[in-house]
């Protein structure tokens, strides 16, 4: 024999006498373990940012704990942008039919005290008309006041402006 077989044959008996029993493999190398799909590597925050300066409780690591999808959100503005462009192509009323024809009716009931007062339903979608043009007309007006004073936000206050500016004749 030479010295590399002497020494391979007693690295096996070596190995044969430390081996555990459940180990059936006589002598065979172990296997490295298998990684499951199951137990992936942490994934690292996209774009190269770290995760320093986040809370452990925080929106993002949340997701990533809990492992459920979050539901999709468009940015703010997005979807008031879209409503406007939607409002603007179309001519319908904005205020429901039946909504506004009770609320005239009560009116009406309330200045006519005693008298029943019938209303012809082209005369309840002229008056509806009417309404919303004054009201699209006014806000308009609210806005730019708003933009004057350098705000994107309309308050009351602007509302009372555009209709102190108006005069008499609009009220």
């Amino acid at each position: 024999m030479t010295k590399t077989s002497a020494k391979s044959d007693s690295f096996d008996t070596m190995r044969q006498r430390h081996s555990t029993p459940k180990d059936k493999t006589k002598g065979a190398p172990a296997k490295p373990a298998e990684q499951t799909p199951d137990a992936k590597a942490p994934k690292k925050a996209p774009g190269g940012k770290s995760g320093k300066g986040r809370a452990p409780g925080s929106a993002k690591s949340m997701k990533v704990m809990s492992g459920s999808p979050r539901k999709h959100r468009y940015r703010p503005g997005t979807v008031a942008l879209r409503e406007i462009r939607k409002y603007q192509k179309t001519t319908d009323l904005l205020i429901r039919k039946m909504p506004f024809a009770r609320l005239v009716r009560e009116v009406c009931g309330n200045i006519r005290i005693g008298r029943d007062v019938r209303w012809q339903s082209q005369a309840i979608m002229a008056l509806q008309e009417a309404a919303e043009a004054y009201l699209v007309h006014l806000f308009e007006d609210t806005l730019l006041c708003a933009v004057h004073a350098k705000r994107v936000t309309i308050m009351p206050r602007d509302m009372q402006l555009a209709r102190r500016i108006r005069g008499r004749e609009f009220l």
